[in-house]
């Protein structure tokens, strides 16, 4: 279908004026859709058996309120201070207010003759039945002018019953049920993303998202070379780990079998140049900290849960004493890039946050394994570093390195990964960084979040606007925080 134009609303303060967008919307058939979870679309307000006033905006004295009925997880739509023909209804998106459905005006009402104000039916915020993670909006008209007004998006606490839950379902409005991954074709980034999905499903035992997983892995085992692996060996490190979070949940012994093909594809390019390491691409053109941090963690996990095992253990071992050896880990304790294959030594490049945080998780789960002090010691020095370095952690609030305002590129998922180490080392030590944590998600949860509790890349704030990469890591923080 082609590009059609559409009026669509922007804020200025509390007014919204009109102007023309050239969207591509949902075929119309889909517009008319009638959604049923407890109940069907267009259910009396009259039978709401909550009120709650989620947003409000204001055009030409007109005030359009958007109702939510937490009980029964669906809203309406209010106008008041109106006149007869001004017109009142609820937009419905199910990717987090990117789009909504064209021609899709729920509830499309006028104020009677005789009367100042009037009412939509009631609408429900998801599609339970179809996997829909929803927002609603009101807007409505004057009936005499052409400018547009619409509330913010808001949505039930269904699946938001706290920041962790609300974060998730934040999260899951930008999963793609087509592709099985997360804003459409995120691949490294969406392992990551479903990481921290199955993380808030093991923190608060939410399972109605845990259909991510199947839908991911049955519509990507095929996907570039088969079982999650491709030329990247981060990449492929990264759904190693999705895959055994995946089994530690489901107990699918073939997230487990893949997760096993991962590891062994990776080892696949460990090789003696510079004494051992993993190649960071298959064109075997640099050894970096980033694939043999996640080679020591993989290899560990999979050592617990298979039986018996040696290969893993040896594996995860002897990673660990090559990364030694290169010294990348530098003088204030913090991890460098890679190494210079000239010296076979650390390169000296930028600390990236999740260069602490995935090695911080791998030694926590070497120390599990093999009860090595001296991984857990290591990884405690860099923790400490990390939440104290002035470069990483300005103000006490994690930060990447020349950290952007937009959440495009790989950077945007640094701070996940990085956070989710640190609390597994919390956890390993016994709760040792409860008030860092706790003081940056209470940042992130006051000052970067929208009304449909997604997140921006800045943890101090302001919100600007978001994506999957920048979601997850504000999940992994919320999963991590005490």
């Amino acid at each position: 279908m082609p590009a059609l134009s559409r009026l669509r609303s922007m804020s200025i303060g509390s007014v919204v004026v009109t102007v023309s967008l050239g969207l591509t919307p949902v075929p119309s058939a889909a517009a008319v859709q009638t959604v049923c979870n407890r109940y069907c679309d267009g259910r009396d307000a009259a039978s709401a058996t909550a009120d709650r006033v989620a947003a409000t905006s204001t055009l030409y004295g007109r005030r359009f309120t958007l109702h939510v009925n937490d009980t029964d997880a669906m809203a309406w739509a209010v106008v008041e201070g109106g006149r007869p023909a001004d017109e009142v209804w609820i937009d419905r998106s199910f990717d987090g207010g990117r789009t909504w459905t064209e021609n899709g005006k729920l509830g499309d009402t006028t104020i009677p003759a005789g009367s100042t104000a009037w009412r939509t039916a009631q609408y429900n915020v998801d599609d339970w039945n179809n996997n829909g993670v929803g927002a609603l909006r009101a807007c409505g008209k004057a009936g005499d002018r052409p400018e547009i007004s619409c509330t913010s998006w808001a949505r039930s606490t269904w699946n938001a019953w706290d920041r962790r839950t609300a974060a998730a379902t934040g999260l899951m409005m930008r999963f793609d049920r087509g592709t099985g991954l997360f804003d459409g074709n995120g691949w490294w980034t969406g392992a990551n993303a479903l990481t921290a999905v199955i993380g808030n499903l093991q923190r608060s035992g939410m399972r109605s998202y845990q259909y991510a997983i199947t839908t991911t892995y049955d519509k990507n085992i095929n996907a570039r070379q088969g079982q999650f692996r491709n030329e990247f060996l981060d990449d492929t490190g990264w759904w190693g780990l999705a895959w055994v979070a995946a089994y530690d949940v489901t107990g699918d012994s073939r997230y487990l079998n893949t997760a096993r093909a991962d590891a062994d594809w990776m080892h696949a390019y460990w090789d003696s140049v510079c004494g051992g390491g993993v190649w960071w691409k298959t064109d075997k053109k640099a050894k970096n900290a980033i694939e043999n941090s996640l080679y020591i963690q993989l290899n560990a996990m999979l050592s617990h849960r298979i039986p018996g095992d040696t290969t893993y253990r040896s594996r995860a071992a002897a990673g660990w004493a090559w990364f030694q050896s290169t010294g990348m880990i530098n003088g204030s304790n913090l991890v460098n890039d890679g190494i210079n294959l000239s010296t076979c030594r650390n390169n000296g490049d930028v600390t990236w946050t999740y260069n602490q945080g995935v090695l911080i998780n791998g030694l926590v789960e070497l120390n599990k394994l093999t009860g090595d002090g001296n991984a857990l010691a290591t990884a405690r020095r860099i923790g400490d570093a990390m939440t104290t370095s002035g470069y990483l952690s300005p103000g006490g609030i994690l930060r990447e390195p020349n950290e952007p305002d937009t959440c495009g590129g790989d950077g945007a998922s640094f701070k996940g990964a990085a956070i989710r180490g640190l609390g597994a080392l919390n956890t390993a030590t016994g709760g040792a960084y409860n008030t860092y944590l706790t003081r940056n998600a209470d940042s992130a949860y006051t000052r970067n979040r929208n009304t449909i509790d997604m997140y921006g890349s800045h943890w101090t704030g302001p919100f600007v606007e978001t994506n999957h990469s920048c979601q997850h890591s504000a999940l992994d923080l919320l999963n991590a925080a005490p």
